[in-house]
């Protein structure tokens, strides 16, 4: 059975009293996208440090290929790196830049120029090599900072929040060029982020980091449908929370009520909750269904707000019990025809997009 191309275990790391990061363990494959997403404080750029050998663990291991990196130190494990700050050098060249760690590496002039070539086609940037990076706006000099990253052909590329100083369109524009070259390159990327539409965008998979631990991994998909944990239900995307009345619970199922006679079956349900206890229902926006009338089991709640998004509705209500309700509707849904603040509506859901949380 072959190895995983990187591998992390049990990396933790101290920091006096504090625990930045505890036991992390993850295993990543040849060429795989994985983003490590989560809120400042999380571990997420703590362990990316430590991958690129710039801090060290207090315990733990990382292989690349099988092999230690630990005893190596950052300038010789060969591994790309790329700042929010783009650290390019004001005084050369855009074509300098790219060729500084081809230098370093003792690369010939021919070999040094036919790369610089290459890099600036990959990056889009053809043309540019004579300017300084004061010429350039931010997408460019980012443009700039990973092709110098990619030059010398390293095995991993780590990228640490690269984006979070542009603005939301030219943000949009670099992570489609991310995601194009990743796929022309195909290098394993490790990427550091807090932005979940971010992650989602650019990601084969995404380790969610919570208080030093990665509460939970898998693909967008996987973690936005089934999410293990109430953090990863809140923080990859939209999601309603109310207070529901644990009735039963067994396989993985439970049965509760939302009071006045609301009772829904069958709902995945985490963590060790008893009969009669209260919980937490969690419910994405767009999967609310919303109804001017009753029918069948149904949560009655008051439309307090209603806001045009374009493609789709926002309308936010409020149960008998003071929680906030929001659904998210598509443009031109018919319950959405006269409804105005103040209406009565009836909310339900299907059992298995639900989540409860004990």
């Amino acid at each position: 059975m072959n190895e995983p191309f990187l591998q992390i275990r049990g990396i933790r790391k101290e920091y006096g009293p504090v625990v930045a990061v505890h036991d992390v363990t993850l295993d990543v494959r040849r060429g795989e996208f994985l983003t490590f997403l989560g809120p400042s404080g999380s571990g997420k750029s703590t362990t990316l440090y430590i991958l690129a050998g710039f801090d060290n663990p207090t315990k733990g291991d990382i292989t690349l290929e099988g092999k230690t990196l630990l005893a190596t130190p950052s300038h010789k494990r060969n591994i790309g790196m790329v700042f929010q700050r783009y650290t390019l050098f004001p005084h050369l060249t855009v074509g300098e830049n790219i060729a500084f760690p081809l230098k370093v590496r003792r690369k010939s002039k021919a070999e040094v120029d036919t790369k610089v070539k290459e890099m600036l086609r990959l990056v889009r940037l053809e043309g540019f090599e004579d300017r300084k990076p004061a010429q350039m706006s931010g997408g460019q000099q980012q443009r700039v900072a990973l092709a110098r990253a990619l030059a010398y052909d390293p095995p991993v590329l780590l990228m640490d929040e690269p984006l979070s100083a542009l603005d939301k369109k030219l943000r949009e524009e670099i992570q489609h060029e991310i995601r194009r070259i990743h796929q022309q390159t195909e290098v394993t990327i490790l990427y550091v982020t807090h932005d979940q539409e971010e992650a989602l965008r650019l990601s084969d998979r995404i380790a969610v980091f919570s208080k030093g631990v990665i509460d939970q991994i898998g693909t967008g998909p996987e973690l936005y449908a089934n999410p293990k944990t109430r953090f990863v239900a809140e923080f990859i995307g939209d999601s309603d929370f109310i207070s529901c009345d644990l009735l039963s619970s067994s396989d993985g199922q439970a049965t509760i009520s939302l009071g006045g006679g609301a009772v829904f079956n069958s709902i995945p349900v985490h963590g060790k909750g008893a009969a009669g206890t209260k919980a937490a229902l969690m419910l994405r926006p767009e999967r609310i269904r919303l109804s001017r009338a009753q029918a069948g089991a149904s949560l009655a709640a008051t439309v307090s707000d209603i806001t045009f998004l374009g493609n789709n509705i926002h309308v936010s209500t409020e149960t008998a019990k003071g929680e906030a309700l929001a659904v998210r509707l598509p443009f031109g849904h018919e319950a959405i025809t006269g409804l105005s603040r103040g209406d009565t509506v009836h909310l339900d859901f299907d059992p298995g997009a639900a989540h409860v949380f004990c």
